[in-house]
């Protein structure tokens, strides 16, 4: 038997080393697939639940070893259940003849080009939120910094048509089939209108706020994204982030927020590209 090295009472072999890199790389693209929906803190927590099972096992407790490892025995089954949509999903990009295309092969090696991004038309969206807010008319429009939300926006329909101020009002008219739900941009283009929020189920939540509200709050808290909340009552605009939302915004305290949150994908994409750089370097 042929060792690399040893950990203190283990042996490392090459064949493990082999073995770990390809399960890293396996969760990786597990991880890509559920980014940006609730599903992966499910997926958090049940691997979570199987390394303290693998300690406990370890560690020789046999009775608590025995209550997990039959949990663990169903678990295959539940886990199917709970994210039989993922599956299927992710079956369907399998299953597609130009599986090169889909991206699954280029997210496999970390040394591939990325695609530049395209910045924020923040005074068009400023400006279409003012206009809104003036006549009282309800919009939802949820900014992503670092995934498209592939999972929500097939949920409403798709555009990726450039941000503009007469696009987003004419989507939000009362009269337009597009105004019931979330409109998602991404990378500078609206990506899709009339997409469906997974609703927040607080129940502290103040007797004012409607659906719109808490399917923002509900947002926010499932992802890592910015929503923008025009009241079709009042007509204020409010923004939801990490679980929070701020109310009676003004337009400049809009830009400000919607700044640095786009500020924060600028940092950690310049950070990405000086590691890379200097991987490349040594």
């Amino acid at each position: 038997m042929i060792y690399a090295f040893k950990l203190g009472f283990l042996d490392i072999r090459w064949v493990d080393i082999v073995d770990i890199l390809l399960v890293s790389v396996l969760l990786y693209q597990v991880y890509k697939l559920l980014k940006g929906s609730v599903a992966v803190r499910v997926l958090v927590g049940f691997l979570s639940l199987y390394l303290i099972y693998l300690v406990v096992k370890a560690a020789q407790m046999e009775l608590l070893a025995g209550i997990l490892g039959q949990f663990m025995g169903v678990g295959v089954l539940a886990a199917i259940i709970i994210f039989s949509q993922e599956i299927r999903k992710f079956l369907l990009i399998l299953g597609k003849t130009s599986f090169r295309n889909s991206g699954i092969l280029e997210s496999i090696f970390i040394w591939r080009k990325r695609r530049p991004k395209i910045n924020m038309n923040i005074t068009a969206v400023i400006e279409a939120a003012k206009s809104l807010s003036g006549s009282n008319t309800g919009a939802l429009m949820v900014f992503s910094r670092n995934t498209e939300l592939k999972f929500y926006a097939d949920s409403g329909d798709l555009l990726d048509a450039f941000i503009s101020k007469r696009l987003l009002i004419s989507i939000f008219n009362k009269y337009s089939p597009l105004h019931d739900g979330a409109v998602i941009l991404y990378e500078g283009r609206i990506k899709a209108a009339r997409c469906l929020l997974p609703v927040s189920e607080r129940d502290n939540l103040p007797a004012q706020w409607g659906l719109r509200h808490r399917a923002a709050l509900g947002m926010s808290e499932a992802t890592d994204t910015l929503i923008l909340i025009i009241s079709e009552e009042t007509g204020q605009m409010s923004i939801a982030r990490n679980g929070k939302i701020d109310n009676n915004l003004s337009a400049p305290e809009i830009r400000k927020k919607l700044n640095r949150y786009l500020r924060e994908e600028e940092a950690e994409s310049t950070e990405e590209e000086r590691v890379d750089n200097f991987e490349v370097a040594t």
